[in-house]
C-alpha cells in the first residue's frame, strides 16, 4: 500500500513538469521530467494503447483536465504526429485527405489550398527533411515554407 501511494504521490507531483506535446495521461506521468525522444515515445504510446487518456480527460485524473481547452498547436501537434506517414504521403504527391485535414487545422482557405498543396509538394523534402524528428519539428518546418509564401504567411503560426 505504501508503495502504491509513493508511485501516486510522485506521479502527481511530476504533473506539472510532464511535457504537453504528448498529451495528458499514464504515460506524461510516467515519463514526466525525461527529455528525448525515447520518452517522448514511451509517453505518447502508453497514453494512446491504454486508452487512459479517454478516462483521464472525461474524469479529470491521470493528468488531464476534464474542462480544459485543446489549443490550436496541441490539435496541430496530436494530428501531426499520428498521422505523419498518411500526410508525408500525401504532401509528396500535393493532395489528399490528410493533407486536406491539415489544411483545415490551418484555417487556410479554399482559394489557398491549391496554393497550400503545391507548397507542401514543392519543399517536401524541406517539410519531411531526415533532421525534422519530431511532428513539432516537421511542423515547424511547414510553417517556414508557407512564411516564405506571399499567400501562406497569413497561416504560418
Amino acid at each position: 500500500m505504501k508503495k502504491l501511494l509513493a508511485v501516486a504521490l510522485l506521479a502527481s507531483s511530476s504533473v506539472v513538469m510532464a511535457d504537453q506535446d504528448v498529451g495528458c495521461g499514464w504515460g506524461t506521468m510516467v515519463w514526466a521530467g525525461q527529455s528525448g525522444v525515447a520518452p517522448k515515445v514511451l509517453a505518447a504510446t502508453t497514453n494512446g494503447t491504454s486508452y487512459n487518456q479517454t478516462f483521464g480527460i472525461t474524469s479529470g485524473t491521470a493528468g488531464c483536465q476534464a474542462d480544459g481547452v485543446i489549443s490550436s498547436r496541441a490539435r496541430l501537434g496530436m494530428f501531426m504526429s499520428t498521422n505523419s506517414e498518411r500526410l508525408a504521403r500525401d504532401m509528396s504527391v500535393g493532395r489528399g485527405e490528410t493533407l486536406e485535414v491539415l489544411a483545415n487545422l490551418l484555417k487556410i482557405k479554399a482559394e489557398d489550398k491549391t496554393t497550400f498543396f503545391q507548397a507542401t509538394q514543392t519543399h517536401f523534402g524541406k517539410i519531411f527533411a531526415p533532421e525534422n524528428k519530431t511532428a513539432g519539428d516537421v511542423l515547424a518546418a511547414l510553417n517556414k515554407v508557407m512564411a516564405q509564401d506571399s499567400k501562406l504567411a497569413a497561416y504560418a503560426g
